[in-house]
């Protein structure tokens, strides 16, 4: 079983994983804050998040919560829920995630399953250490509609195609949502009070509805 591992995030890569180990591990760390699992067909990748990692995160699920709250746009919040999909071989775990579609399917519901549930219409992924894994098959695979990506010290909106993610400036989810204003709040977020900052998104967020 070979393994790469990313000291700054914390991470190791293995590889030749079967999918009953996976579920295994899964099983055996059921409550586990800040760790990520992410599984594709043999290849795992376990990440202990940094506090830089989760701060973006955080950050970028606020920013989707106040501007779906400003333009009166229902959603539910799935966070870092485990998503699984066995005929597959794949599984992941976003650093966020959002139904916009049907979140009356969703809603009050205890767990998720892929087999009888759809997947989240948008999901987030911090990359700030290049990870070794590609995450955006999986979701094309399981059918994520939006992938919000922030690496390289900026996010980037991509949308579902017929074989893979295309850039796009705006989001589908979230009309008049570019990527130039969420990259916007998401530096002023590093130097701003932070009622301040959430009172500056929804005045924004505003104009908009």
């Amino acid at each position: 079983m070979a393994a790469v591992t990313n000291t700054s995030e914390q991470k190791v890569i293995l590889e030749g994983v079967s999918w009953e180990t996976y579920a295994r591990l899964l099983a055996e760390h059921p409550d586990k804050p800040g760790t990520r699992f992410t599984y594709d067909q043999g290849a795992l990748e376990i990440m202990v998040v940094s506090f830089k990692h989760e701060d973006l995160g955080r950050t970028i699920a606020m920013l989707i919560s106040l501007i779906a709250a400003e333009m009166d746009i229902d959603c539910v919040d799935a966070g870092s829920t485990t998503f699984l999909r066995k005929d597959l071989a794949k599984g992941f775990e976003p650093d966020g995630c959002f139904y916009f579609r049907e979140p009356e399917r969703i809603r009050g519901k205890k767990e998720i399953n892929l087999r009888k549930d759809p997947p989240p219409d948008l999901v987030m992924e911090v990359d700030i250490s290049n990870s070794s894994l590609n995450k955006l098959p999986i979701f094309w695979n399981i059918g994520v509609s939006e992938v919000w990506r922030y690496g390289k010290g900026s996010l980037s909106i991509m949308q579902r195609g017929e074989s893979g993610y295309i850039e796009s400036s705006v989001s589908s989810l979230l009309p008049g949502v570019s990527s130039a204003s969420l990259n916007k709040f998401i530096q002023s977020r590093s130097v701003l009070k932070h009622n301040v900052w959430m009172r500056e998104v929804r005045e924004w967020a505003r104009t908009l509805a």
